[in-house]
């Protein structure tokens, strides 16, 4: 094996494993998120801004927060 197929190996290993941990992020997000957790306490306990993290809810079905002012918890 060469040094390039050593390094494509090493490097699609290490690519699945963060496939999988970002699936693991984003189950564990849309969990907190359906508990009520508000978008940006996420995202401040995650690696992901608050858009993103918004994102991620929007393609899980969570709806957005109504507008005005959000009680403080």
């Amino acid at each position: 094996m060469t040094g390039l197929d050593r390094a494509t190996a090493r490097y699609l290993k290490a690519k699945a494993e963060l496939d999988a941990a970002t699936a693991v992020v984003a189950e564990e997000i849309v969990v907190e998120l359906r508990r009520g957790t508000p978008p940006t306490d996420v995202a401040e306990r995650s690696p992901y801004s608050p858009a993103y993290v918004r994102r991620i809810a929007r393609e899980h079905g969570i709806a957005p927060a109504p507008p005005g002012p959000k009680p403080k918890g």
